[in-house]
């Protein structure tokens, strides 16, 4: 079943990059007490995820965080260090914090999850967008297949 606006996201776990390697993030932690806007894309590296949907949620970190978010989170069903390459790439560093969902754990708890076989990728978690308040999901954006739209930080911003 696919999550929806005023659901409590599912315990789950990602893992992202630091000074000292591969580190655990525990999703009930992460997102309690606090305003996320975490975003997910196909697969890091990939066109529309590198051209336009990372960079624009840098691009708009500030204004985002003038909004109420405290922080931005990027996932994909990559492996920590593939998300930790991309970030550094696309100077997302003290802007998005790049949290891999390597075995698509997050993308299957939230329902989310699309068969990328044609393409090579496997199964993906698909491109949407979340404001999540306190743990529950507050604002809810899936993109339809191919499309670049209501997930963007543009849309989020004009949601918050």
């Amino acid at each position: 079943m696919t999550i929806a606006k005023g659901d409590s996201l599912p315990s789950t776990t990602f893992t992202k990059m630091t000074q000292n390697g591969p580190e655990p993030v525990g999703s009930d932690e992460y997102f309690a007490g606090r305003t996320v806007a975490i975003f997910s894309v196909p697969g890091a590296f990939t066109p529309t995820c590198s051209a336009k949907h990372l960079p624009g949620f840098v691009e708009k970190a500030d204004a985002l965080k003038a909004k109420g978010v405290d922080e931005i989170a990027c996932t994909a069903v990559n492996d920590v260090f593939v998300m930790g390459a991309w970030g550094k790439s696309a100077g997302a560093d003290d802007k998005v914090t790049m949290l891999a969902d390597g075995n698509g754990d997050f993308a299957k708890a939230v329902g989310l999850t699309m068969d990328g076989s044609k393409f090579g990728l496997g199964t993906r978690g698909q491109r949407f967008s979340m404001i999540v308040k306190d743990g529950v999901v507050a604002e809810l954006n899936v993109e339809e297949p191919g499309d670049y739209k209501v997930s963007s930080a543009d849309h989020m911003l004009g949601q918050l």
